[in-house]
């Protein structure tokens, strides 16, 4: 018998509901259900496959969980957007036969992220979207160097600026805030870090696409007492403070989303491009 972990997202009454629906979906083809609606990850265990019941965002907090164990994740979309997720709340009765399939799925790479500050890692996270640099409301422009090292190698600079922040992001990341920020839609299927700068003091300044076999660093100037957070995959924002460094480079683990319909690129087309027809 599978073990199957619905993950929904609590706060919302129509995932609660389509959870339920889907517990009883699925306990009726003879799968073993475990039915969560906060952050425990240690639901997972056991699990062979998991279902995600929410937006986007309920996928980032299951789907880092789920990639650190190897379980694949159905998403079932209950928010206004849903790249991620490959159905909606009017095909639940696709779901025991995905599941026992498994035939499309599609893997995406994670980032490890780490702060150190004087030498010693502060804090380190796991991210399945992006890591975002922002100054604070009232503060003056600070200056973002980004590096890249491959290896031992020494590490060379990418760029400089000042700019209001900088987003770090995996390709599932690009159709997040660094869409938003002027950056390309990736294939999620590569592998590489794309570097967008938001609102920059430049004329120059454009996206860039960075190699996923280096290791990217981050560091900040401030200027007449500028103020910096970093947040990860949109989790509360942490001070960063001048002299910190955020290291920033591939991760082992990947997640295997189940993919059904049309895919990355269909989501794409009718949930961004229809709207400008």
């Amino acid at each position: 018998m599978e073990k199957v972990l619905i993950g929904y997202n609590g706060a919302s009454a129509r995932a609660s509901a389509a959870a339920r629906d889907i517990n009883a979906l699925l306990r009726a083809e003879g799968f073993e259900c475990v039915t969560c609606g906060g952050d425990e990850p240690q639901a997972l265990e056991g699990c062979t496959c998991a279902v995600t019941v929410g937006g986007d965002g309920t996928i980032i907090r299951w789907g880092k969980a789920a990639a650190q164990r190897g379980v694949p994740v159905l998403g079932v979309n209950m928010g206004r957007l849903g790249f991620m997720a490959t159905l909606e709340r009017s095909e639940l009765s696709r779901i025991p036969g995905l599941l026992t399939e498994r035939g499309r799925l599609s893997r995406r790479m994670l980032m490890d992220c780490e702060v150190l500050r004087g030498g010693e890692v502060v804090m380190s996270r796991l991210v399945l979207n992006d890591a975002v640099f922002s100054r604070g409301s009232a503060s003056k422009l600070p200056e973002f160097s980004v590096f890249c090292r491959s290896g031992e190698n020494p590490e060379k600079e990418v760029s400089r600026l000042r700019a209001d922040g900088v987003i770090l992001s995996t390709p599932t990341g690009s159709t997040a805030y660094s869409l938003s920020a002027g950056g390309p839609i990736i294939a999620p299927d590569l592998e590489c870090i794309e570097f967008t700068a938001l609102c920059p003091h430049s004329l120059f300044n454009r996206p860039m696409i960075l190699s996923a076999q280096q290791t990217v660093n981050v560091r900040c100037r401030f200027y007449q007492g500028s103020s910096v957070t970093v947040s990860f995959d949109g989790e509360n924002a942490a001070p960063f403070l001048e002299g910190d460094e955020l290291r920033l480079r591939k991760s082992a683990f990947t997640l295997d989303l189940i993919e059904a319909g049309e895919g990355f690129f269909g989501a794409v087309h009718n949930k961004l491009m229809t709207p400008l027809k």
